[in-house]
């Protein structure tokens, strides 16, 4: 069974979801990043803005890629 990737709009949320996650992957679009969480069952993104991503990296509880 294939499931669709989640989007997070919440960033508490998508801290907790990282606890569990395997990696944690970003994509540098521009102004925007998308981060990218893998756990065992779903995707994760979240999109923030690319000034706001140093503070967003220090509390994530993952392994980071940069891709």
């Amino acid at each position: 069974m294939i499931t669709m990737p989640a989007e997070i709009f919440d960033l508490e949320e998508f801290i907790r979801i990282s606890k569990r996650a395997e990696y944690c992957r970003i994509k540098r679009l521009g102004d925007i990043v998308k981060l990218k969480l893998r756990t065992r069952r779903r995707l994760y993104t979240l999109k923030v803005e690319s000034n706001k991503l140093d503070e967003v990296l220090k509390r994530i509880e993952c392994k980071v890629v940069e891709v």
